[in-house]
């Protein structure tokens, strides 16, 4: 399964961006897609998920009620809607899906990343 991430680019801090993410093919069935981000001289962190199988949505603590994951299942898509986006969001966001868990050593598949640039 390849991801395709897009969306990314060089905004001001309080504007919005929407990333898309979607997979090239049904090979395996992804319960969970989701992003995570890796800011210059960090660690990658999670930073939210849809879980198909109960509809549910998860975020880390720093982006939520800033950022919103949607997506269609059936079409294996995944959107990161940005707002309010602040200097220490910038980072490369990838995609992620995972039949299981969305948890950084068990992701199934990856997307290439995007570049996301917020100055202040």
């Amino acid at each position: 399964v390849q991801l395709q991430a897009s969306g990314g680019g060089f905004v001001q801090a309080g504007d919005s961006l929407r990333l898309s993410c979607a997979a090239s093919e049904h090979t395996f069935s992804a319960n969970h897609m989701g992003w995570f981000r890796q800011a210059p001289g960090r660690e990658r962190e999670f930073v939210g998920e849809i879980n198909w199988s109960v509809n549910f949505t998860s975020y880390a603590d720093s982006v939520k009620g800033r950022f919103t994951i949607s997506g269609n299942n059936a079409k294996n898509t995944v959107f990161l809607q940005m707002n309010a986006l602040k200097p220490e969001d910038t980072a490369v966001y990838y995609c992620a899906a995972s039949r299981y868990v969305l948890i950084d050593p068990l992701v199934d598949a990856w997307g290439k990343g995007t570049q996301v640039t917020v100055s202040s």
